[in-house]
């Protein structure tokens, strides 16, 4: 029966064996007809851990580049555990978010501020919906489309642009911000989630066999 590792000295030398134990080895093979499982286990874990930080650093990243309230972010994050065919995704909706969403709109005499943006000529106010937003009406001077992306702007009977959030006494569109900065951003995300990914992958790996070893329950 093997007692595991020794080392065997002699006047003239040293010499280290290198070997598992009985109990150890019986151990070793157990695990090895159960990897498959063991190893799916670990990869769903993994999977799931990267989702989750993939989310986090996402949401910090382009909150920081876009002055966005990264609350307003992780909104548009929505992570899908581990299907069938062993994949993960993380759903991210880069259409313009409401600039009511981005932090907290103050009105004063001249517009509207929030999260270091200034919306002239606009008003903060329940218009449509159930929630307060921004809203200027495109007949203002100060009106700008690139401040108010996707007011999907045509021409009344009096010549006046309308948007898809107007009613029949005035036109009117929303502030939003664009998202379309982060495309960029997508290669770089999956390289790192990826490198991430083996990093985690290792290590809940390594959690199964200890796992096994120690006589936990089994997988």
């Amino acid at each position: 029966m093997s007692v595991g590792s020794y080392a065997k000295l002699t006047s003239q030398d040293g010499m280290i064996t290198l070997q598992p134990s009985a109990a150890d080895l019986q151990a070793f093979q157990d695990f090895a007809a159960l990897v498959p499982k063991a190893a799916a286990a670990a990869q769903r874990r993994a999977i799931n851990k990267t989702l989750g930080w993939l989310r986090t650093h996402i949401a910090r990243a382009v909150s920081a580049k876009e002055r966005i309230v990264v609350g307003a972010v992780r909104q548009r994050l929505r992570a899908y555990s581990v299907n069938s065919n062993g994949q993960g995704r993380l759903w991210f909706g880069i259409n313009p978010i409401e600039s009511s969403r981005i932090g907290r709109a103050r009105q004063n005499r001249t517009g509207v501020s929030v999260a270091g943006r200034r919306y002239q000529g606009a008003f903060f106010k329940r218009v449509y919906g159930g929630k307060a937003d921004i809203w200027i009406r495109t007949s203002s001077k100060h009106f700008n489309a690139k401040d108010y992306p996707e007011s999907d702007l045509s021409s009344s009977s009096s010549g006046s642009g309308w948007v898809s959030e107007q009613d029949n006494r005035f036109p009117l569109a929303k502030a939003k911000v664009s998202l379309d900065d982060v495309r960029p951003s997508f290669e770089e995300w999956v390289r790192r989630a990826d490198e991430r990914l083996l990093v985690i992958l290792e290590q809940e790996l390594n959690f199964e066999l200890q796992k096994y070893l120690r006589g936990t329950n089994r997988v």
